[in-house]
């Protein structure tokens, strides 16, 4: 079932076991328990440590297996077959429990160690969500780390009627105890600082006694993390506050033009922001959230300030902003409301819980074409809305769909209104902008591929802002305050482009450089 590639790999890997574990395979007569059969028979085989044994009474949901540590109650559930995406999180989850040690934070895993209760967790995922990985092996670990701590993920395609049952629409989808507990990627830090809820008081304790800062990197996207690094290769004191590593590069699907690497996907390029970075000697502040900026010139401290969601404030001589953009919403009636109950994001991820249905996707640019291309291969039918009288994707993209045969495209047309009942979105409505007349489509999801809004709220009033939201920036990326640069999706750079934002952020410190060294040059002296 595994290439020989793999396979090679997936060997050296489980050379790392230190403890022997069992796979227990709970079992029918289905296709895909045959397939989950032959994945663990040979990953059986690849190591003295591991061995396998059916039990179909241990899970109702089939196929689905555990990997135990023997003698122990340690263990992970999956419900499926965690190829994919997921793959990686089998691998983890093999690891650990079989007693490799993470690379977590030793304050992290402490943290987890230390939550008392119990803790029934069920992730849904799909194979094709990006983000859903990050979630899976958080939990995984908790699980192994703790023993109040259980976990199971299940793949949302698999198990259709579950899905239904429970009404998720989006992955990944977690229920703690049996309720909703969260939706979306989460980070082990966000996990626990839902749970811990003395979590936060303690992160802004710490923060209120750090010294002020030479650069202040706000956002951990391309643009922050190359910042950041340009900054600490100075040799001044540098720190990034962000609420994760990576930014809106988390959710992205394939990058294919990323100069000198010919395909990576968004949270591989991620992490190796993130390892870039704490290469250097930069004070890394996740989970961070900014909600003001006060400029040096009306602080008491006499220095740039940033205030945190959480209470505490960073100073700094100098700022980079680099706060990145969110999907953009379509602003209609019912979009909230049906928010990750037929209204999605993200195609890649939540696609394949839309199987058989019908849907609509939102925009006629690259990302919405890409979008519906991807979509007709798993749904019965999609229906393309596009405000402008012609779409806006490349010609290579509108040919590709044109030529599939379960897409409808609908162009100068503007969204009105979602429908939706019984907690789920039932129909859209649209306004012809020829003749102005009002269409309904019955449809179970709405793909919104609208572009991007950037995260620039919270600067309103404080700086120099177009009407979009963006903050205007010089050559050097000043903005209009002194020593506060900025850099990437949020400001007026024409392309938002992965590496433009990272030489942006680039140029925007050293411009921070420039300025720490002019500003505190001594005065020339005047002579009579």
């Amino acid at each position: 079932m595994l290439d020989a590639a793999i396979k090679a790999q997936l060997t050296g890997y489980l050379e790392k076991l230190t403890q022997p574990i069992e796979l227990v395979a709970s079992l029918d007569d289905g296709a895909k328990s045959r397939e989950l059969d032959e994945l663990l028979n040979e990953i059986a085989g690849m190591s003295d440590k591991i061995s396998l044994r059916r039990d179909d009474e241990a899970d109702p949901r089939k196929p689905s297996f555990a990997i135990r540590r023997v003698g122990t109650d340690v263990q992970v559930r999956f419900a499926g077959i965690p190829l994919g995406h997921e793959f990686t999180s089998l691998v983890l989850a093999l690891l650990q429990v079989g007693g490799h040690p993470s690379k977590e934070a030793a304050e992290t895993i402490a943290q987890v160690q230390a939550l008392q209760g119990t803790f029934r967790f069920e992730t849904f995922f799909s194979l094709s969500c990006q983000n859903c990985p990050d979630v899976v092996q958080a939990l995984n670990l908790m699980s192994v780390l703790n023993p109040n701590i259980e976990h199971v993920a299940i793949d949302g395609a698999l198990f259709q009627d579950e899905v239904a049952a429970r009404q998720v629409m989006s992955v990944p989808t977690v229920f703690l105890n049996g309720e909703l507990f969260d939706q979306g990627r989460m980070s082990l830090e966000q996990i626990m600082g839902k749970l811990d809820t003395g979590a936060t008081a303690r992160a802004a304790d710490v923060i209120k006694g750090k010294p002020p800062f030479d650069v202040l990197v706000v956002g951990g996207g391309p643009a922050g993390a190359a910042a950041a690094i340009y900054a600490a290769r100075k040799g001044i004191r540098t720190g990034l506050a962000a609420e994760r590593i990576g930014g809106q590069v988390q959710d992205t699907m394939a990058i294919e033009n990323f100069i000198s690497v010919p395909y990576t996907e968004g949270p591989q390029l991620a992490a190796a922001l993130e390892r870039h970075v704490r290469e250097y000697d930069v004070d890394v502040m996740s989970l961070q959230r900014a909600m003001r900026l006060v400029p040096a010139a009306e602080s008491a401290s006499g220095l740039n300030e940033i205030e945190l969601e959480n209470g505490a404030t960073l100073k700094t001589k100098s700022v980079v902003l680099a706060p990145g953009a969110r999907w953009r919403h379509i602003g209609v009636p019912g979009e909230e409301t049906y928010r990750n109950r037929g209204v999605a994001y993200c195609p890649h991820c939540d696609g394949p819980l839309y199987k058989g249905k019908r849907v609509a996707v939102i925009g006629g640019g690259n990302s919405g074409v890409e979008a519906a291309i991807d979509l007709a291969g798993l749904v019965e039918h999609v229906t393309l809305i596009e405000f402008d009288h012609q779409l806006r994707a490349d010609e290579v993209l509108q040919r590709k769909l044109r030529s599939l045969a379960n897409v409808e495209v609908v162009v100068g047309a503007q969204p009105t209104e979602v429908l939706g009942a019984d907690d789920k979105v039932n129909g859209l409505v649209y306004r012809d902008r020829n003749d102005g007349v009002m269409h309904s489509v019955s449809l179970e999801g709405v793909f919104v591929q609208i572009g991007l809004l950037p995260n620039t709220e919270w600067l309103k009033g404080t700086l120099e802002l177009t009407p979009r939201g963006e903050i205007v920036i010089d050559a050097r990326g000043q903005t209009s305050l002194p020593g506060v640069f900025a850099a990437g999706d949020a400001t007026t750079v024409p392309y938002k482009q992965i590496v433009i934002a990272m030489g942006a952020g680039s140029t925007a410190a050293l411009g921070a450089f420039d300025h720490l060294i002019r500003s505190s040059a001594p005065q020339a002296s005047v002579t009579a």
